[in-house]
């Protein structure tokens, strides 16, 4: 379990000087399981396979289980394939995206 108040950052150490941004408490999600509740159950849906750890756009909803709920649900919707977009497709418009961003994921 992490020290109340531990805080960490994906902000690279050049930026931090210069770069300001509100903190949005969160649950660490390897404390989702034992939190109980709709946050456990929504744990296994919402880690990232990839790195075994849930990323921050979806913790900050941590303390707002049906609001993470939502979030996830909206984010398999958009993700899902269709007649006019296949999932593949909609995979490299997300990440050009979230490159043109500098967004990690």
């Amino acid at each position: 379990m992490r020290n109340p108040g531990h805080r960490t950052t994906t902000t690279p150490p050049a930026m931090r000087e210069t770069h300001t941004m509100a903190w949005i408490e969160t649950v660490p999600d390897d404390e989702w399981k034992s939190a109980g509740g709709h946050l456990a159950e929504l744990y296994d849906r919402t880690v990232d396979p990839g790195y075994g750890r849930v990323d921050h756009i979806m913790a900050i909803h941590s303390l707002n289980p049906r609001g993470l709920a939502a979030h996830q649900s909206l984010y398999e919707s958009a993700m899902a394939g269709t007649a006019s977009l296949r999932k593949v497709e909609r995979e490299m418009i997300a990440l050009v995206v979230s490159l043109e961003n500098e967004c990690h994921y």
